[in-house]
């Protein structure tokens, strides 16, 4: 059910940029729609993520699964009115910022399941490779059901599907009776310990989950800079229709690599993990540069997706290891929204430079942020969070 809720967020994110395309013939009017949409959700992902940890999952899943499938049918009616771009972004702005992040709460409730039944590490680890695996294939699976959508009929019947499936398996998540060990209730019951409770919900983030956050955005840039770089490949070869299976190829393998990370031994570390993580995702963009055929790219493209889950999967751990109990949702959240808001923005610029430059510079680009995200694993040491008596 966390599946099928978790899969519209795909759907409306690149289903908005191609129905706006289809219906308004602009292709600036479609890039600030999506653009739009992108910015709403990491404005306001945290913002769910804390009243999920003050409030309790259920009545903040349920409001905005509701708000959220309303938003995107009115991204649908005002796209086939054909209004002015402006209030085009405005409906992409409310159908970003009424997300109800299904994905980040599936995180946190797992987690708390698993620490409840007296679970390892381990399990908490394999707990987390599962989400962060379906998470890639709701963002392969969701791009595909729009651009077979686009092809077979119209991309609204794709948003006007999404709209109902967050209504219906959004309200089923949050009314799920796991829903009950997210509650403040579950940790520090506000009838009984009022100060504990305030004290639990006013726990200060520590320093150290800025440097992951900073990892998932530049893991989101590298995924967008590619995502560019791809699109503009497969343009200059004439065969457009061949980046969606790219993007496939991509994410099948990485969602292969994360089910492989519940293998990986305990004493194989966290930052070990992250440090290899990064630095994998680096050496195997490298031949992006040097790559000028489809053959190559597929090739290319499918080896470099072994290193995108085990980085999430790692990230989201070493998260999930460094914030208060309290405050997970709100971590979880804010970790999605650095990993969109990195992706959002790397399309909108490497997308001008590889029009003007060609395709090796948004590959170039890739490599950068790439890069970056090893040196900041070499250079950071996120402690793990202690917990008081």
């Amino acid at each position: 059910m966390s599946f099928l809720g978790r899969l519209p967020t795909a759907t409306v994110q690149f289903g908005s940029v191609l129905l706006v395309a289809r219906t308004s013939g602009s292709l600036s009017a479609a890039g600030l729609t999506g653009g739009a949409l992108a910015l709403g959700q990491v404005a306001c992902g945290p913002l769910v993520g804390r009243l999920a940890d003050r409030h309790g999952q259920r009545a903040v899943v349920l409001a905005f699964s509701l708000a959220n499938a309303l938003a995107v049918a009115a991204l649908v009616l005002g796209a086939l009115t054909g209004p002015p771009a402006a209030v085009l972004a405005l409906l992409g702005a409310t159908a970003g910022a009424t997300v109800p992040l299904v994905g980040p709460l599936a995180r946190t409730r797992l987690v708390a399941l698993a620490h409840r039944s007296g679970a390892c590490e381990d399990t908490v680890g394999a707990a987390l490779s599962f989400e962060s695996t379906l998470d890639e294939m709701s963002f392969v699976l969701g791009p595909a059901l729009v651009g077979v959508a686009a092809v077979l009929a119209h991309p609204a019947y794709a948003l006007a599907g999404a709209a109902l499936l967050v209504a219906v398996c959004g309200s089923a998540f949050a009314l799920h009776p796991t829903a009950r060990v997210t509650a403040p209730a579950a940790d520090a019951p506000a009838c009984r310990h009022p100060d504990r409770a305030r004290t639990a919900a006013a726990a200060p983030m520590p320093r150290s989950v800025h440097a992951l956050r900073a990892a998932l955005a530049l893991q989101g840039a590298m995924f967008g800079a590619c995502q560019a770089g791809i699109t503009a490949l497969t343009a200059r070869l004439g065969q457009e229709d061949q980046a969606g299976l790219v993007y496939a190829a991509m994410g099948v393998m990485s969602a292969v690599a994360g089910l492989a990370m519940a293998a990986v031994p305990a004493r194989f570390g966290l930052r070990t993990r992250w440090r290899t993580a990064t630095g994998a995702a680096f050496v195997l963009s490298l031949p992006l540069l040097g790559t000028d055929g489809m053959a190559g790219l597929y090739a290319v493209v499918t080896v470099l997706g072994v290193a995108y889950a085990p980085h999430l999967v790692t990230v989201f751990g070493l998260t999930e290891r460094a914030v208060p109990p309290s405050r997970l949702s709100e971590a979880m959240a804010f970790a999605t929204s650095s990993l969109v808001g990195g992706q959002a923005l790397a399309i909108a610029l490497t997308g001008r430079l590889a029009d003007s430059y060609g395709p090796p510079a948004a590959f170039a680009a890739a490599s950068t942020a790439a890069a970056l995200a090893c040196a900041l694993a070499l250079t950071s040491r996120p402690e793990p969070h202690r917990r008081l008596p």
